[in-house]
């Protein structure tokens, strides 16, 4: 049977790929106060300048490219069983050859109604408009899990992470819980692979790879024979 590599990912891994994080920039996303453009308040108290924000990355998403690092993962599948638990809400994973993606925060090629959460809608890298209704009725909101909302893939998450037979974290701080918690899900025997540029946070027993993911990647992926 083929050894189950579960790899946790993060804005850093899409960062080579030239889309934006907020953690880099002071707590702003494109400027923007991740408060006032990623929680539900925000949403209730300005709709338009949520939907715009949003329609402004998918728009960015639409001409970014697959990295080294998406690319190499992908292709693990060749040897291994993978599975993605991403907390990106872009598609770069499946763009980049992963078939097995599980996305923690979301999708942002998705929209969803805000009446009724289980209407989900795949839009591609189109907009969202005021107006823009499902067909019971209520706005659509991009299918983005906001500040303050519950991660409703987190149980899943922690189902896949407890079945690795190695666990590869890459461009993530695990700062951000609940998902910085699936760690702590994995086998007592199984080892664990941090690659961050920086100071991550502390994994007991994992390796540490301080490189940027595309190189972190390819050198992990050379261990493994």
């Amino acid at each position: 049977m083929q050894d189950h590599i579960v790899v946790l990912t993060g804005a850093g891994i899409s960062a080579e790929s030239g889309l934006s994080t907020f953690r880099d920039n002071g707590g702003l996303w494109e400027q923007h106060s991740v408060y006032d453009v990623a929680t539900p308040e925000a949403f209730q108290r300005n709709p338009e300048l949520v939907l715009r924000f949003y329609n402004d990355r998918r728009h960015q998403l639409k001409s970014a490219i697959p990295n080294q690092a998406h690319r190499l993962l992908a292709e693990l599948e060749r040897r291994y069983r993978v599975t993605i638990v991403t907390q990106n809400v872009d598609d770069l994973h499946e763009r980049g050859g992963s078939s097995q993606v599980l996305h923690l925060h979301g999708e942002l090629t998705k929209a969803r109604s805000t009446g009724f959460p289980e209407l989900v809608y795949d839009i591609g890298y189109g907009d969202i408009k005021p107006g823009d209704r499902c067909e019971r009725g209520t706005q659509l909101r991009p299918h983005i899990v906001w500040f303050g909302e519950e991660v409703p893939m987190l149980d899943a998450a922690a189902e896949v992470v407890r079945t690795a037979d190695h666990l590869l974290i890459v461009g993530t701080s695990l700062q951000v819980y609940p998902a910085a918690g699936l760690v702590h899900e994995v086998g007592f025997d199984v080892p664990i692979t941090v690659i961050d540029p920086g100071e991550p946070a502390s994994v007991s027993r994992a390796r540490v790879i301080r490189k940027g993911a595309s190189e972190g990647v390819a050198d992990w992926v050379r261990s493994l024979g």
